[in-house]
């Protein structure tokens, strides 16, 4: 049989948000090697496969890189059907490209699968349009995580004039907050917070540059969350939970 590794985005939490040929590729596996942040009802699409765990979280203890290539290229080259399933999207900061490229070097066909990013699902479920006609004219995703521990050109963020979707950000907020006000990004520029992307215990937090990191304190901002900066992140939802909590600017979701 031939050698073949699927890199699947499990999509950023709710299990109906996986897409049809997730599901399909899922039912076809021999071999399932799951990250930390997918979802784990999503395995109910797996009736016959070896499910691994090879999460990586920041802050804690991760596999090795290494070690996830060694497992995919061994099972592939036994004839199996191995799929890495990945929350989000796998090739938005989800290392596909680079799983990718490893696996063809060595002569393993790969296929992926598109997730929706936590980005998307995030605002949607907060009624926030990353792009609105007349508003704003683009979206930009950016991880504050680099791997060289270097930090991205913030002015140039702040002067691009679309909607910043700022993904592992949560630790960073003071750097995220001092640099794009140096960018020269207005200070009552609005920010969504958003915990948990499309869980049912999602929560936001609405706020604006100036004042996001103390309001995220406040509310006890956890990761995975994503921030969502722009004229965009003011839209308000009556369908978007309860009412605010002590706080006008801050809303938890559930």
């Amino acid at each position: 049989m031939s050698a073949k590794v699927w890199l699947v985005g499990a999509g950023p939490g709710d299990p109906e948000l996986l897409t049809l040929k997730a599901v399909r590729a899922l039912n076809e596996a021999d071999v399932v090697l799951i990250d930390d942040l997918v979802n784990e009802a999503v395995l109910q699409h797996c009736p016959r496969a070896r499910i691994i765990a090879v999460g990586k979280r920041g802050g804690c203890r991760s596999t090795p890189q290494a070690f996830i290539h060694r497992l995919m290229l061994r099972y592939a080259r036994q004839g199996k059907c191995v799929v890495r399933l990945k929350g989000g999207d796998p090739c938005i900061f989800g290392r596909g490209g680079e799983e990718a490229q490893w696996l063809r070097e060595r002569g393993v066909e790969v296929e992926l699968v598109n997730g929706i990013t936590a980005g998307l699902a995030g605002a949607t479920q907060c009624d926030i349009p990353l792009t609105l006609r007349g508003v704003a004219r683009g979206v930009t995703l950016v991880t504050a995580h680099t791997q060289d521990g270097s930090s991205l050109n913030w002015k140039a963020l702040a002067q691009g004039g679309t909607t910043l979707v700022v993904y592992m950000g949560v630790a960073k907020l003071s750097e995220i907050r001092e640099q794009l006000l140096l960018g020269g990004l207005a200070a009552d520029t609005p920010v969504a917070m958003i915990e948990n992307a499309s869980l049912a215990h999602q929560r936001e937090c609405r706020s604006d540059l100036s004042a996001m990191e103390e309001d995220a304190r406040h509310f006890e901002l956890k990761s995975p969350a994503i921030l969502v900066i722009g004229a965009v992140a003011a839209a308000t939802s009556l369908s978007c939970g309860s009412e605010p909590a002590g706080d006008e600017q801050t809303r938890a979701m559930g």
